[in-house]
């Protein structure tokens, strides 16, 4: 039996440590920025026009600043009080804290400060979900996410692909491939029992994330790779990146190709898109 809150522990401690490097992963370069290109393509194109989203997990608040700024409501909900600082910080400097209702310290397992159907849209980016080691913690939290949604909303879950994570061992982690095994068929990732340089983490399958969601009432309406063809091809991905010309042919290429069933659970980070049934 895993220890959840020890593991808890490790989660919190290791993201407050890690604050500023959250902030910048997704404009770090051109390769990282593909996530975030591809997750507001998403947004852009299920959210409703006007209204207040949950950003939950949501760290330092890209994605809140982003929809602060084109007018929606936020409440920013997240484990790590330094996170939260970070995201005010932020926010302040971007004009739109006003924007945003509410900063919550908290978990996306518990999301009892709100009542049934509050949000006319929900999201949980960054991959919070991934560490929850326990089924029964992954199990809630999805429950939390739809109970706060309100009926035919729109909730994005995005995740650490377990695929994906194979990918990465031998892209940058050859050293640690004696655990490669462990992570495909468990699936979960322990500091110092399955090497370094993570924090406590599960890895998902495309259709471990849908059952989840399915089982709630939800109906995915598209799940999408984040980093698309990109993925794991990071220094082919930023030399493009000095040609504007191809570089914008090829991000158009990864949009119309990232919802392809073969392309989806092969990315680091892969995206649910789903609606609230009544």
């Amino acid at each position: 039996m895993k220890d959840a809150g020890k593991h808890d522990k490790i989660v919190k401690d290791w993201y407050a440590s890690h604050a500023t490097a959250e902030w910048r992963r997704l404009q770090q370069d051109p390769y990282h920025r593909i996530e975030f290109i591809i997750t507001n393509h998403f947004l852009q194109k299920y959210l409703p026009k006007r209204g207040t989203i949950l950003d939950a997990g949501g760290g330092p608040g890209r994605y809140s600043i982003e929809l602060a700024k084109q007018g929606y409501n936020v409440i920013l909900l997240d484990l790590v009080p330094k996170m939260l600082e970070t995201a005010k910080k932020k926010m302040r400097r971007a004009g739109v804290l006003r924007k945003v209702r509410q900063f919550v310290q908290g978990s996306v397992e518990d999301l009892s400060a709100f009542s049934n159907g509050s949000f006319d849209a929900v999201l949980c980016l960054g991959a919070p979900l991934n560490h929850l080691l326990e089924a029964k913690q992954r199990e809630k939290a999805a429950e939390e996410l739809v109970r706060v949604s309100k009926k035919n909303a729109p909730i994005f879950v995005s995740v650490i692909s377990r695929i994906g994570l194979l990918k990465t061992v031998l892209a940058g982690f050859p050293n640690e491939m004696q655990y490669a095994k462990h992570h495909w068929e468990v699936g979960d990732y322990v500091p110092g029992l399955q090497g370094e340089g993570f924090t406590a983490a599960h890895w998902f399958l495309p259709e471990e994330l849908r059952e989840l969601f399915e089982r709630r009432g939800v109906q995915v309406l598209e799940m999408a790779a984040l980093e698309g063809l990109s993925s794991h091809l990071q220094k082919e991905t930023n030399r493009l990146h000095k040609d504007t010309e191809n570089w914008n042919m090829w991000v158009e290429i990864l949009l119309d190709t990232c919802a392809h069933p073969s392309v989806v659970g092969s990315a680091e980070h892969f995206l649910l898109v789903g609606k609230k049934q009544g």
